[in-house]
């Protein structure tokens, strides 16, 4: 059978209940209310350091004390849960512990005590969400995959370009441990803060995109204009620079790119290294932030040509990612466009003129100062995929 989140329902999830089923409670379902603050004999809820003979291992045993203790740390908490007894505290099936603790992208611990009373509260609190009936069993899963991949992807980049250049031992004979607790233990709150003030800002941002959407419909399916920017050349170029400077060529090109998508109003929906997808409300805003990458990059030698595909029209977004045929086309137009330029669609050319801010034609008769962008046909050809199409040379109007 197969469950909502795509897996095999009849695989057991990330572990199994404990085979002599001497150390908890023999359920699946939910734990009487206070189950978890009791000791019914076991010694996860004894004191710290206290095993029983038969108990699980701990995940830590062998691991660098000192490791251990930057991870209690920043938990805030020390392991003493298997996944089973976690699941149990929490109140919650085992089934559903193992969707949830699978999604936020965590691997399979077995029977090893690693869980902490934040992963008991964590769960607690996802099931509570769906027992009051504010997110379905399957979208409280979606929040935890998609928390669980932006997080990690800001971790990662935290741990490797932020804290790794932080914690070099500033004297022979300390370890990078020795340096990294007093420097998490100042950071972490300062970090955490400004993490959840980010987080609110984005969350008020999606939220009054939201509401002003005009049906329901429209909340899925939206009428957007968006665009790729993609860097020309660049499989040459992973041959002929070194790791680390591609991997600055890439760190700047997606640095500038998303600044410039955020000041002109697009926002940003993910860095590929040599490519980025962006949206907008408005295909001027699209036009306005392609032409905005080309000119910059063009000033910058160090960076290789840029060229710009833009599209409008319906889309769906799913966990802040879009996909539909809009897409799909905005993507052909990059491939075919020259170098340094940006290639639109007729719905794109449509909603400039539209709006006024591009002419419909471009006789020389007419007045043409009061123009923000200038359109030029080209020729029509085959898209894979797509049909037909007839792509649209986009200028500033100088």
């Amino acid at each position: 059978m197969r469950r909502d989140d795509g897996t095999d329902g009849a695989a057991n999830d990330s572990v199994s209940e404990p085979a002599n089923g001497a150390s908890d409670s023999p359920a699946h379902g939910p734990a009487p209310q206070g189950a978890h603050d009791a000791h019914d004999g076991h010694r996860e809820h004894g004191a710290q350091g206290a095993h029983d003979a038969d108990d699980p291992p701990e995940a830590g045993d062998d691991a660098d004390p000192s490791a251990l203790r930057i991870e209690e740390l920043i938990l805030g908490s020390e392991r003493r849960y298997t996944p089973f007894q976690a699941a149990r505290a929490a109140g919650v099936s085992m089934e559903l512990a193992a969707r949830f603790w699978r999604a936020m992208g965590f691997a399979d611990v077995g029977q090893a005590r690693a869980l902490t009373e934040a992963d008991v509260l964590a769960l607690r609190r996802l099931a509570g969400l769906v027992e009051a009936g504010l997110l379905s069993e399957p979208m409280a899963v979606q929040v935890a995959r998609s928390t669980g991949q932006t997080t990690a992807r800001l971790a990662d980049w935290q741990i490797d370009s932020f804290l790794e250049g932080l914690t070099e031992p500033p004297e022979p004979g300390m370890t990078r441990n020795e340096v990294t607790y007093p420097l998490v233990q100042l950071l972490l709150p300062e970090l955490e803060e400004f993490l959840v003030y980010v987080w609110r800002r984005q969350l008020a941002a999606a939220t009054g995109r939201v509401v002003q959407a005009q049906d329901d419909d429209e909340m899925v399916d939206r009428r957007q204009a968006i665009g790729f920017a993609d860097l020309v050349g660049f499989t040459r170029l992973t041959r002929r620079l070194e790791e680390e400077e591609l991997g600055e060529l890439v760190e700047a090109f997606e640095t500038t790119a998303a600044d410039i998508v955020a000041a002109h109003g697009g926002r940003l929906i993910k860095a590929l290294g040599d490519e980025v997808l962006y949206v907008a409300e408005d295909a001027g805003t699209a036009a306005e932030v392609g032409l905005r990458l080309i000119e910059t990059m063009a000033h910058d030698e160090t960076m290789p040509e840029l060229r710009v595909g833009i599209a409008f029209g319906t889309m769906t977004t799913r966990m802040g990612d879009v996909f539909g045929n809009t897409v799909n086309l905005a993507s052909r137009l990059t491939s075919i466009a020259p170098k340094d330029t940006v290639l639109v669609d007729g719905a794109v050319r449509a909603e400039l003129t539209a709006a006024g801010e591009a002419p419909e034609s471009e006789k020389e008769s007419e007045d043409l100062s009061g123009f923000r962008f200038a359109l030029q046909p080209l020729y029509q050809r085959p898209v894979r995929g797509l049909g037909v199409v007839e792509p649209w040379l986009l200028r500033r109007r100088l």
